[in-house]
């Protein structure tokens, strides 16, 4: 409190005791009183400070966990989207991808453990790629090297793109050659066009697909200088079989499907050839001789073939059908679902990676020779986050792709289990997420119904989903999405998809044949203001949009009009209410709705707290609490100033907010920090950092809704956090 606050209390002091009453009293029960009247006076006064705020209401006790990465901390935990894969005979399994966020393009794996990481694989434009290989000296991997301005220093000149195969020693360490290229002359350039598509080594030499080229390119493994080349139309992956002959998936050609031809190490065309195979995508020969073929179409196995002469398939690994076959969408041992890597090793045992449709994550495998899983390593977070069926209680968990089953007796990174996977690329081709990259999700009961809602990085949509287990089991069935307009009077998602989208304006699709494609008569077309500051879905279906606009009417009420009679929730623009922004704000952003209550959480930045220039991923400088909102109230119950950028460098700002209960949850961009606060009263109470159970550590915030609370039946708040950087989310559990 200020002086003048001191003073007065001290004259209040003074007068109580002049009462006759008090001058009776033991000085015992005076002192008694006077604590009693002073603790009071304090915990209502307007101006308390952060340290009585604390102090007041003492901080819950926390742990923290996560879910969606079998590792949860360190730089051997399992990578994002594994796209190349190649087994030795002793099992280690090296693997490529295009990116990492946290800069382990490419890993080396062994007895379901990372065990390397090759080093110096991110940043300075460069990225992995699609495509590994190894011998008994070296890995080689495909990469990418794009400009920087540093010539000088082994980088391309501005506007050139370097596709290379990067030489590594067996521990992961680059291994330089004479003529090497890049700035540690590891590197090997094979083209300015186009990506390395297929690596193998047979003897003393290297095999590289130049798909732009057309061609096969042969170097010394020891040297890597380029011995030879010939031409292969379209060549992808390549295996080498017991003979030292290659096979090479060629991709599709016009109408022509992707076949496997046999080549000679010469070069030369042998009459062998696999031409009957959907969507083939890695190929590996097995400790027997025998070549293993992952079909990634509607089958979804590894199809086994005796290749002594013309190839004849003799087995298939792996449930027909894939993660479809049985119940769809449930995890099972044997149910594959989006194949990019296949080999063997000496013993016999089987190794498969799955990242699922669209990139959903890494599902690595290995299995005895009869089939039996042996260990799997789990990568499937990447940009999203978590929130959890309501009726469940928490023991249901959603992220965008995939369902967990929680069991919270155990300890930290083991409480979830990975029981669904959400997408049906073949059943809907159309879904939402195979063709844009949601990152934030709202589960909701709609009627007793779950339904999924999720929205994207910069909240230009929101998708919805319904699940109907009768007929597709845990696949969640497109229903429908509302997309925002576009501001420069165009269609507001580029491209050929969805079909019949509305030349202009915003849209709301609803699925009304449901059969989860955007079909001609299914869309309810209007034209608002084009700049979104947040979603919101309440407990009742209603969907809240706010819009960061200067006419002081940003907020959007879309009422939900019921169940259609295939289950998908009825919105339209005709039913939709505005509702004014409370004058205090200057540029509206967040919204969460509690009909329960009339409670309304609106957040942005103010007159009082203006933004520092114009960052749209976050959630302004005020979160503010009104009662009774239904009854046109917009007198603030409290404001809140949270952590916000007042310096044009985003050390400091609030990314994401959400209610539960008692608390309100807000998470910082940079240093990924929950700020807790009461939601009687605004009142600072507890600030949740990452534990030592993920290393004390997390990446930024780089989504609107990045944090996810959820209070238990039993008093205990569940907070989801996104951690893009190692591929999880984040999950504290504040005890009740």
């Amino acid at each position: 409190m200020d002086q003048t606050k001191i003073t007065s209390f001290k004259v209040l002091i003074k007068k109580i005791f002049l009462l006759p009453k008090i001058r009776y009293l033991s000085q015992r029960k005076i002192l008694k009183f006077l604590v009693s009247l002073t603790v009071g006076i304090i915990i209502t006064s307007l101006s308390i400070t952060t340290d009585w705020a604390i102090t007041a209401t003492p901080a819950k006790t926390y742990k923290t966990s996560w879910i969606g990465n079998t590792v949860g901390s360190g730089k051997l935990r399992v990578q994002n989207n594994i796209e190349g894969m190649y087994v030795a005979a002793n099992g280690i399994v090296y693997t490529n991808s295009h990116w990492d966020e946290a800069g382990t393009e490419a890993g080396i794996y062994k007895d379901g453990k990372m065990i390397a990481a090759l080093d110096d694989t991110h940043g300075w434009s460069r990225g992995g790629g699609k495509a590994v290989t190894a011998d008994s000296k070296y890995v080689y991997i495909a990469m990418v090297q794009g400009a920087t301005g540093k010539t000088e220093n082994g980088y391309p000149p501005v506007g050139t793109t370097w596709y290379c195969v990067r030489r590594y020693d067996l521990s992961g360490k680059p291994a330089p050659f004479p003529g090497g290229r890049g700035w540690d002359k590891s590197m090997l350039i094979t083209s300015n066009k186009s990506e390395v598509t297929g690596l193998a080594t047979a003897l003393n030499k290297l095999y590289v697909s130049d798909a732009a080229a057309n061609r096969i390119r042969v170097y010394n493994t020891d040297t890597m200088q380029e011995l030879d080349s010939f031409a292969v139309a379209l060549p992808g992956a390549i295996t080498v079989d017991l003979q030292g002959n290659l096979w090479i998936i060629q991709g599709k050609n016009g109408s022509n499907l992707a076949k496997i031809s046999h080549y000679s190490q010469r070069g030369k065309k042998l009459p062998q050839q696999i031409a009957d195979v959907v969507e083939p995508t890695a190929i590996a020969i097995d400790h027997q001789g025998r070549l293993l073929l992952a079909e990634n179409g509607p089958r979804q196995q590894v199809l086994i073939y005796n290749i002594k002469s013309q190839p004849v398939q003799v087995g298939s690994f792996g449930s027909k059908g894939g993660i479809y076959a049985g119940v769809p969408g449930e995890v099972q041992d044997l149910k594959l679902y989006g194949i990019t890597g296949v080999g063997t090793d000496a013993a016999g045992n089987i190794y498969v990676n799955s990242n699922g449709f669209n990139k959903s994550g890494t599902d690595l495998r290995q299995f005895s020779s009869s089939g039996k899983q042996q260990w799997q390593l789990l990568g499937l977070i990447f940009v999203d986050n978590a929130d959890v069926d309501p009726q469940t209680d928490g023991i249901d968990v959603f992220t965008k792709q995939e369902q967990y089953l929680m069991n919270y007796s155990q300890p930290a990174g083991k409480q979830w289990t990975y029981k669904g996977y959400t997408v049906n690329a073949f059943k809907y081709p159309q879904d939402p997420r195979l063709h844009t990259s949601p990152d934030a999700t709202f589960v909701r009961r709609i009627l007793g119904q779950p339904f999924l809602f999720l929205t994207d990085m910069y909240g230009s949509f929101l998708q919805i989903y319904r699940f109907n287990t009768a007929t597709d089991g845990k696949i969640a069935i497109p229903a429908g999405m509302f997309v925002g307009s576009n501001g420069e009077n165009k269609k507001s998602i580029a491209g050929n998809w969805p079909s019949y989208q509305p030349a202009k304006g915003e849209w709301i699709w609803g699925d009304r044949n449901g059969n989860g494609s955007f079909d001609n008569n299914e869309y309810d077309t209007s034209q608002d203001y084009p700049y979104i500051g947040g979603w919101w879905v309440d407990s009742k279906g209603d969907v809240w949009k706010t819009l960061r606009t200067q006419d002081g009417v940003g907020i959007r009420r879309y009422p939900l009009q019921g169940l259609d009679a295939k289950g998908n929730p009825i919105y339209s623009y005709s039913s939709m209410q505005k509702q004014k922004t409370p004058n205090i704000f200057t540029d509206l952003r967040r919204i969460e709705y509690f009909p329960k209550t009339d409670t309304m959480y609106l957040s942005g930045f103010t007159k009082d707290h203006p933004a520092f220039g114009d960052d749209s991923g976050v959630v302004g400088s005020e979160i503010v609490r009104f009662d009774n909102w239904s009854q046109g109230n917009v007198t603030p119950r409290w404001r809140i100033v949270v952590p916000y950028d007042t310096t044009g460098k985003r050390e400091i700002s609030t990314a994401a907010m959400s209610v539960a209960e008692d608390y309100v949850f807000a998470v910082t961009m940079k240093t990924a920090e929950v700020n807790v606060y009461k939601t009687a009263t605004g009142e600072a109470v507890q600030k949740l950092k990452p534990g030592p159970e993920v290393g004390k550590e997390s990446g930024w915030i780089d989504i609107p809704y990045g944090i996810r609370a959820f209070r238990r039946s039993n008093g205990e708040y569940l907070v989801f956090v996104e951690e893009n950087w190692k591929g999880k989310v984040i999950m504290y559990r504040l005890l009740g």
